[in-house]
């Protein structure tokens, strides 16, 4: 199939979070089942930066990128892709299916009508971003006022990671005056690629670097440094586990310094490391070197980093808005109930103190990712939702 997706950053802007590392390994697992895959974006990169506008092929992936007239709009989640209405219309010429991640961007603004007047349908991927608590909420419900029943009118499909965000969406569109059939959507969870987590680096290795002691405990977070997140949480919990090292692994998106002050503030200062973003095989030490990954956040959709924590052989100490229930179900992980330190301490107590229950979720968590959420499995399940449109 002659695949088109859409969005405002792609590889290699990892500090965008789970959405880039999401639509990355689906477009590249969908290219090498044999597909024609296109991504469209813009030169949005991590930290303000800007990536090389143009053409590139990244793992099979031909992709295209528009330069942002006004880069500062990214402060507030938006756009301004320069050509994308001429790039979208060239790479639509044929298209089967034209894939948009997430709902409220000016790039779909953009392309939806285009599609629409191509006869392409166009599936969405809202990658936990529809609910108003998971951040922005004022931004949205603008959006929603002025571009919502419009853009939800545009959109054929919509693919779920979850139950719970098929039910936001129906929920949305229905706020919408648009109510959404059971037909016109799919549960489909991300996927990871098991094999780049077959032979990670030396335990010892990401210790060594910060000065983690050996046998330190060590708690993990990865991902965005944003209140929703929930890593001061993990913090809090910290003085009541004294033996216990907190890394955290992600790009500061406002909320570092007042993490920092809390921890000084705590008394834990020493103990909890602020690495910033990390990528390759400074990400995979990382995990090589944990105990345990803690997310105790709130307004998710299905969190990449779970499910790579989970491939490395990681126990992982989610709150239920991950919405991975079947982590606990497997015994590969701990449910982080009540997201307040002397609860989230409570639950990673017993993890870190005994070895032997997180060898026993190391494997079952390997094989439960393997079972479930490998890409080779998600992809098929998404070609199949491909050809239901376009047979319709």
């Amino acid at each position: 199939m002659n695949l088109v997706h859409l969005i405002p950053y792609y590889a290699p802007a990892w500090g965008f979070g789970g959405v880039v590392h999401a639509a990355y390994g689906l477009t590249r697992a969908l290219a090498a089942h044999g597909n024609a895959v296109t991504v469209i974006t813009t030169d949005a990169g991590d930290n303000g930066m800007r990536l090389p506008a143009g053409e590139s092929v990244i793992d099979g992936v031909q992709v295209i990128r528009c330069c942002n007239a006004l880069p500062a709009l990214r402060r507030v989640n938006l756009s301004s892709p320069l050509g994308l209405r001429e790039a979208l219309r060239t790479a639509l010429a044929g298209a089967a299916v034209l894939h948009v991640h997430e709902f409220r961007t000016v790039e779909n603004l953009i392309a939806l009508p285009l599609a629409h007047a191509l006869g392409v349908p166009v599936i969405l991927s809202p990658h936990g971003t529809l609910p108003y608590h998971a951040g922005r909420g004022a931004l949205k419900r603008g959006w929603d006022r002025l571009f919502g029943r419009w853009s939800a009118s545009h959109i054929d499909h919509v693919l779920a990671l979850t139950a719970d965000e098929a039910a936001d969406a129906r929920a949305l569109w229905n706020r919408l005056g648009l109510p959404l059939a059971d037909a016109r959507i799919s549960v489909i969870p991300n996927g990871v690629d098991v094999g780049e987590f077959a032979a990670l680096p030396p335990r010892g290795l990401f210790r060594a670097r910060y000065g983690i002691p050996p046998g330190a405990p060590l708690i993990l977070f990865l991902g965005r440094l944003h209140r929703r997140k929930g890593v001061h949480h993990l913090i809090d919990a910290l003085p009541a586990l004294p033996e216990a090292w907190l890394a955290v692994v992600g790009p500061d998106e406002g909320e570092g310094a007042a993490l920092r002050s809390r921890a000084a503030a705590l008394g834990v200062a020493e103990r909890v490391l602020f690495t910033g973003l990390l990528a390759g095989p400074d990400r995979l030490a990382a995990l090589s070197g944990a105990d345990v990954l803690g997310l105790p956040a709130v307004g998710e959709g299905l969190p990449m980093v779970a499910l790579e924590a989970l491939a490395a052989g990681l126990p992982v100490a989610l709150s239920d808005e991950c919405h991975l229930p079947e982590v606990i179900e497997a015994g590969a992980g701990v449910r982080l109930e009540v997201l307040n330190g002397a609860n989230i301490a409570e639950a990673l107590r017993p993890l870190l103190d005994d070895p032997s229950q997180r060898q026993a979720m190391r494997s079952r968590g390997r094989a439960l990712v393997e079972a479930r959420f490998t890409w080779d499995a998600v992809t098929r399940q998404v070609e199949d939702a491909y050809r239901r449109q376009t047979a319709a």
